[in-house]
């Protein structure tokens, strides 16, 4: 398949802001909430996370060193509606531990490090996959790296801009090759797909009301056009 021209990438993320807006993500008050915010939004919808992170806020428990040194069973009590919260409760414990332990709890520090050498260092860490950690790299530290995920793969292989199979890898180096790196774009482009995902672009895609759908050219759905 020839490598997409940047000029779709610009097209398409044009529309959707056109049509939706800047969409101001990732919605948290602090570098460490978007952590934990990230972690607690694996494998479920963001209103469910985001409730967990209220519930640790309420709780007083939205700190890197008391999560540290928490029961793992205190801090699932507080993140049921994120699903999984078991196993979530043990990743929040252990990312707060080296958040401490590394960075002295200091998203400065965290974000002085190189991007890749920061990558690999947050991967090594038990449950945190690649949309997890780029998504802590992009929106907590600010970091050019392109956050991709499941709606990505749906939206871009429907435009035949990737195969339906496509791997993590694969979907972010569509946007590595051909975006300027943009800390800014990378930010809201990424929050766009996943708005267009959840609202239009579904496993039943709502075609007419598709932004995307309009810009014509070479750009053809394999849903919505002929």
């Amino acid at each position: 398949m020839a490598a997409p021209l940047a000029g779709d990438l610009s097209l398409i993320y044009n529309a959707l802001l056109a049509a939706f807006g800047h969409q101001h993500w990732w919605p948290a008050e602090t570098p460490f909430e978007t952590m934990i915010g990230a972690i607690l939004a694996q494998n479920v919808a963001w209103t469910n996370a985001a409730q967990a992170v209220r519930n640790l806020d309420a709780a007083g428990m939205l700190d890197p060193h008391l999560l540290a040194g928490a029961d793992a069973g205190e801090i699932a009590r507080l993140i049921v509606p994120s699903r999984f919260y078991n196993q979530k409760a043990e990743r929040i414990r252990e990312f707060a531990r080296v958040y401490v332990a590394e960075f002295q709890a200091d998203p400065a520090a965290m974000a002085a490090v190189e991007a890749e050498t920061l990558r690999k260092r947050l991967l090594a860490l038990r449950g945190l996959g690649k949309e997890t950690v780029d998504s802590i790299l992009l929106y907590a530290c600010g970091k050019p790296v392109f956050v991709v995920d499941a709606y990505t793969r749906r939206i871009f292989s429907r435009y035949g801009l990737l195969p339906e199979g496509a791997s993590y890898d694969h979907m972010q180096r569509l946007f590595a090759d051909n975006l300027e790196e943009d800390v800014a774009l990378f930010n809201d482009y990424h929050a766009q797909i996943v708005f267009l995902g959840n609202t239009i672009c579904r496993k039943s895609p709502l075609c007419d009301r598709c932004p995307v759908r309009v810009i014509g050219g070479t750009l053809r759905c394999a849903r919505g056009q002929a």
